[in-house]
């Protein structure tokens, strides 16, 4: 499967933004989808993950109550909505798969995941 990310920009904090991760190649009903972000000088961190149903999903403490993941399995899509984002959210984002077909969000989170797209940039200025 190919993934393609966008939808970054620059926002001021407390802004919003909804990245878009494009997939073919494959249908993205056998895949958990997860976001992940690295920010200048750190490691990269799971930001969110979504099972293969979309029914289920994941979210790092650090976001959560403030992003929302879904799929659309149809338009082999999916969306991460960034809400009241702060400078501490400034980070490239990456959008990734992996072939669970039937696994649960648990098992989804302890997995590598194999397939990545390219970043996309999210600047959040104070």
């Amino acid at each position: 499967v190919q993934l393609q990310a966008c939808g970054g920009g620059v926002v001021q904090a407390g802004g919003s933004l909804r990245l878009a991760c494009a997939a073919s190649g494959r249908a993205l009903s056998n895949y958990a989808v997860g976001w992940f972000r690295q920010a200048p000088g750190k490691e990269r961190e799971v930001v969110a993950i979504i099972n293969w149903s979309g029914r289920s999903t994941y979210y790092a403490d650090s976001v959560k109550g403030r992003f929302s993941l879904s799929k659309d399995n149809a338009g082999n899509m999916v969306y991460l909505q960034m809400n009241r984002l702060k400078p501490e959210d400034t980070a490239v984002y990456y959008c990734a798969a992996e072939f669970l077909p039937g696994a649960s969000i648990e098992l989804a989170t302890n997995r590598q995941f194999d397939y990545w797209g390219q970043g996309t940039l999210v600047t959040v200025s104070s």
